[in-house]
């Protein structure tokens, strides 16, 4: 599938059933994975959707789904030896759907010899597209995207234990907008100094790390190293710039860091 086609396919299923749900979700099309780890019908369906259609188009390629994964952990080992694969994040920011705000998404990203080549975040209700191919740029709605960083923006976490922790030398860390598919946009337009994230799913983090750097940013792991797309193990940073992602992992490094 080419890329537009890919947006295509992420906005027709999106349309087909994750707005129709979007605050009208009933208390059965509603469960939890774990606790406070919700999922819904919607969840399921849209990956269900997406899944066949990059099966259909790609029959070689691994698609690592999260909620297949959920279902058949091999999937995850099995996506770190691929050659070729897709992630699929079929609702990313579930709770934020289930509670009614419209700061949720759909991700796709592929990933070929270890390397991620393209990337996607639909937002439906906001209705904007983020693309990235690698090498070729990151895109909102068809215009260039390029970072704009802003130094009195605040450092965010998703980690909520971290909420109000200082990031020596930085400043207090804030929440950030619990969806992924929001946070590195958010980034990228200047909205926080820098993302820091305790886990490293890729369905989460692969799209946007690649729209991210194509547009300008920097992003790697607590420790300074950097990001194995099909190894990801660990915290993440993610900033505007190389000098402040170092100035990031120097603080995390700290006595008396978050860790």
């Amino acid at each position: 599938m080419d890329t537009d086609a890919v947006l295509r396919l992420l906005q027709d299923v999106a349309a087909e059933v994750i707005n129709p749900r979007f605050r009208a979700l009933a208390d059965e099309q509603i469960a939890e994975k774990n606790p406070g780890d919700l999922v819904t019908v919607a969840d399921h369906e849209s990956e269900a959707l997406i899944t066949a259609a990059l099966h259909a188009a790609h029959p070689d390629a691994l698609v690592l789904g999260e909620e297949a994964m959920a279902a058949d952990e091999t999937l995850l080992e099995r996506f770190a030896t691929a050659e070729h694969a897709f992630t699929v994040d079929p609702v990313d920011g579930t709770k934020n759907f289930v509670n009614g705000s419209p700061d949720h998404a759909v991700m796709v990203s592929e990933v070929r010899g270890g390397e991620v080549v393209r990337g996607w975040i639909w937002q439906p209700q906001h209705e904007r597209a983020y693309v990235a191919e690698r090498g070729a740029g990151a895109w909102l709605n068809g215009e260039r995207l390029t970072v704009s960083p802003d130094g009195a923006a605040p450092y965010r976490t998703a980690r909520r234990s971290w909420v109000g922790s200082d990031l020596v030398g930085l400043g207090t860390l804030q929440l950030t907008w619990a969806c992924c598919g929001v946070d590195y946009p958010h980034l990228i337009a200047g909205d926080a100094a820098a993302l820091v994230y305790n886990r490293s799913m890729p369905w989460d983090h692969l799209p946007g790390s690649l729209i991210l750097t194509e547009a300008g940013g920097t992003i790697g792991r607590h420790d300074g190293g950097p990001l194995d797309p099909r190894r990801l193990a660990g915290g993440i940073v993610a900033a505007p710039d190389r000098a402040t992602y170092d100035a990031v992992v120097a603080s995390i490094a700290a006595p008396g860091s978050l860790r």
